[in-house]
């Protein structure tokens, strides 16, 4: 095979890789169309206790998980059997009392408008990081909206995580570090459901990608279920 051959041959390869293959979800009655988005993998069908024990300690005990999707990277380290770094992850659940119910459009506005308001003080702008050092470590604070419409409400939150001293004789303390997550309450035929999207945060094309994944995502599963 000519090098040009074997090139194309690899870029065909890594498309095929990185493409999400759609499926078939059963909330309650109702099968819906479904997929991660590229470079995620559903780890749920793995049926590991670990991945299963890990994903419920992500939601509430009122939620039933329908899909936890690590990195492919991450994928790879579980496989091999090492530990996932978990720097992105997503998480897709519905209320369990609602499951084998339809939730109307406007059941589904107030849910979405009770949420919004138990998020508190208007979104902040300027340096997430700034703001994030501001706060108490380890809680959830408001940055930004990313999608407010009459069927998916997406916010994005982030938190600082409390820095770890290091060893030595002054006992000097490590950087903070931050973590975004986007939460989207989404309606979908009738079905309502919460999407996580989680990343760590060093810099701005971490905050991008999370905005970017989050938002291809609810497009996607619209688009999979628009003709259903």
């Amino acid at each position: 095979m000519t090098p040009v051959r074997s090139l194309v041959a690899a870029l065909a390869l890594v498309s095929l890789q990185c493409a999400a293959a759609p499926f078939g979800l059963l909330v309650g009655d109702l099968r819906l169309g479904f997929e991660v988005p590229g470079g995620f993998t559903d780890s749920t069908p793995t049926g590991s206790p670990r991945l299963i024990e890990l994903a419920e300690s992500f939601t509430s005990a009122s939620n039933r998980i329908l899909v936890f999707a690590l990195t492919d990277a991450d994928m790879r380290r579980f496989n091999n059997g090492d530990p996932p770094e978990l720097k992105q992850y997503l998480l897709a659940v519905t209320p369990r009392a609602l499951e084998y119910q339809r939730t109307s459009p406007a059941e589904f506005e107030t849910t979405a408008r009770e949420g919004l308001r138990f998020l508190g003080a208007s979104p902040v702008e300027g340096d997430f990081t700034k703001y994030l050092e501001s706060r108490p470590p380890g809680e959830l604070a408001y940055l930004a909206d990313l999608r407010r419409e009459p069927d998916a409400v997406s916010v994005l939150r982030g938190l600082r995580l409390p820095p770890a001293e290091k060893p030595g004789f002054f006992g000097s303390a490590k950087p903070s570090t931050y973590v975004l997550s986007s939460t989207t309450l989404l309606l979908l035929r009738g079905k309502m459901l919460t999407l996580t999207v989680t990343s760590g945060y060093e810099n701005k094309s971490d905050l991008d990608a999370i905005r970017a994944t989050t938002l291809r995502w609810i497009d996607d599963l619209r688009r999979l279920n628009a003709s259903r």
